[in-house]
């Protein structure tokens, strides 16, 4: 009984709020440089994370069969529409495997709160596994010269005022 309860304490603590208390987050100290690979926009054009450059950018890798990244996917929308104006941009992705078109995924998001962000596939998840990434959600955060600079693993409250706060915080410091 000791170890289940155990195993639960360890899974909870794993996949709880990735931010509270910057329990989750890796900030690195030398920053990463980036995979290539491309990634397929809801207008069907192809872009390369490079492609945003001078932006500060949080990757938010997700899935449809993802309890923490469906719940959290309203507030993701509401926070790349509060701070996309100050430089930062919110790039979504998901797995072409989980879609059978753009429009289905369109439907998705809006159903859960996230009418209004741009959302990008990634064939056959390769840039995930370029990233290292194969659980969901986990967000990537980019700077301003196309460098990673650490990861945030797990769900978040992202429209919450101090979360805000702590993603301008490490734009300010990592540019």
């Amino acid at each position: 009984m000791k170890k289940i309860v155990l195993t639960l304490m360890f899974i909870l603590g794993l996949y709880g709020n990735a931010i509270a208390g910057e329990k989750g987050v890796n900030i690195y100290e030398v920053p990463r440089a980036l995979p290539k690979h491309e990634i397929i926009h809801n207008d069907l054009k192809h872009y390369s994370l490079t492609d945003f450059k001078d932006k500060f950018i949080l990757v938010m890798f997700w899935s449809r069969n993802c309890s923490p990244c469906i719940k959290e996917l309203e507030s993701i929308n509401n926070m790349a529409k509060q701070v996309e104006s100050n430089g930062i941009k919110v790039v979504l992705i998901s797995s072409s495997r989980e879609w059978g078109s753009m429009e289905e995924q369109k439907k998705f998001l809006t159903k859960y709160g996230a009418p209004d962000i741009d959302f990008y596939t990634d064939e056959n998840s390769r840039l995930a596994a370029k990233f290292g990434i194969f659980t969901s959600p986990h967000t990537v955060l980019i700077n301003k010269k196309s460098e990673e600079i650490g990861r945030i693993r797990g769900a978040a409250d992202w429209d919450d005022e101090k979360v805000i706060e702590y993603i301008y915080k490490l734009k300010a410091q990592h540019g």
